[in-house]
């Protein structure tokens, strides 16, 4: 049996699909959907209608050279010339527009999945893209190309930290959270300080985010041993519980001891 040919006058009228996924504005409305492949897809719906990504590798599904995307087949090239003791190319206009490019189909993936909560492919796709900023700075030929993507840097930092953050929270890690942001902060900070614009780092809005969110989960961190158990000293001497106050006072002696 002959299998039917795609015929290329018929259009699908997406009407129908739209029509069933309103799009509501002010806020990033994504889903993951199972292909006819089998594999999961990212969708996002936008005003005009959806975007469909792939979950994994380049997000439009592409294998430049026959490598993940055009980022890892560059920086292959890079990594041989460096390994037989040769300078490597210089990256050409063209190449970084197309580096450019791609790292937008990336920025569209990383912000849907941190709708969806899916913390680990933000952290994998958001450095990525730091990736891309570093290759360029170090390997593009004109300094316009070197220089146009560090705009970019606070904001992809910003949501990588927060990416860490939550997903140690996720998994009941509270210092590890705080420990992400701080690296965040820490990250902002030397950004500033090299771009030589060390008083923007208190004003930038990256670092209020992951300050605020640093404050909100200071409360969340676990008491220690010593400060638990004086803080049930306190309670126990409060609602006048002499036998428990006692208890608590020698475990307190011990610790001490």
């Amino acid at each position: 049996m002959d299998t039917p040919k795609p015929n290329p006058d018929f259009n699908p009228d997406l009407t129908q699909v739209l029509s069933g996924w309103p799009y509501q504005p002010g806020q990033i409305n994504a889903r993951i959907i199972r292909a006819e492949d089998g594999e999961p897809r990212i969708q996002v719906r936008v005003d005009l209608g959806i975007i469909q990504m792939h979950a994994t590798g380049r997000p439009d599904g592409q294998r430049p050279e026959g490598f993940e995307s055009l980022l890892e087949f560059v920086e292959h090239g890079v990594e041989e010339a460096e390994h037989t003791g040769e300078e490597p190319d210089k990256l050409n206009t063209d190449q970084c527009r197309a580096l450019r490019d791609e790292a937008v189909q990336y920025y569209h993936r990383y912000v849907a999945l941190l709708a969806l909560e899916d913390f680990e492919g933000v952290v994998r796709d958001t450095t990525r893209n730091l990736r891309v900023i570093d290759l360029c700075q170090k390997h593009a030929e004109s300094e316009e190309d070197r220089n146009v993507l560090e705009q970019f840097r606070p904001y992809i930092t910003m949501v990588r930290a927060r990416a860490l953050a939550s997903q140690a929270l996720k998994d009941n890690e509270p210092k590890a959270a705080i420990h992400a942001i701080d690296e965040g902060l820490d990250a902002l900070k030397q950004h500033f300080s090299d771009n030589g614009e060390p008083q923007m780092y208190d004003a930038s809005s990256e670092v209020q985010m992951l300050r605020g969110m640093r404050e909100a989960l200071i409360p969340k961190l676990p008491l220690s041993q010593t400060s638990e158990l004086r803080a049930r000293l306190a309670k126990a001497i409060e609602q006048e519980n002499y036998e428990l106050a006692a208890i608590l006072r020698d475990e307190l002696r011990q610790m001490k001891d």
